[in-house]
């Protein structure tokens, strides 16, 4: 899997300058190209862009249980390191992030032994971040 190419993203946001500094400044997420209506982001080497869209009837979350937690669809995310993961977590808890789903660890001593952690963006846009304890076994059943 050494050879994945980067993955592009759009997503909805309903306040640019507010999402705009969520990504840079929240996630640590590299700017790049811009204008009065999207923003590119370096997404842990993918392309991310965020393109404002206004806001319109707020449905709920709807959420489906996985191992035992109420887990947002849609969400999008990326899988670190070990390491990587558990140094992100702390800076987010720092900044004081209000996770869905707190840091933990699924599936534990299981197949797909997995940290992972929830959370919102300010548009509502679900976040997961995960690491694998073993990382060949991301597609294992």
């Amino acid at each position: 899997m050494s050879n994945i190419q980067p993955f592009h993203l759009a997503i909805p946001v309903n306040n640019l300058e507010i999402c705009r500094s969520f990504y840079r400044d929240i996630l640590n997420c590299k700017e790049g190209r811009s204008s009065d209506i999207w923003v590119d982001f370096n997404f842990f080497g993918h392309q991310l862009v965020i393109h404002y869209k206004p806001v319109e009837d707020q449905k709920e979350l709807h959420t489906n249980v996985v191992d035992g937690k109420n887990v947002p669809v849609p969400h999008f995310g990326v899988v670190l390191k070990w390491e990587d993961f558990n140094s992100l977590a702390e800076n987010l808890k720092k900044k004081k992030i209000h996770f869905i789903i707190e840091p933990y660890i699924r599936f534990e001593g299981k197949i797909g032994e997995q940290a992972t952690m929830f959370f919102l963006d300010p548009s509502g846009n679900a976040l997961e971040f995960k690491a694998f304890k073993n990382p060949t076994q991301l597609f294992a059943n």
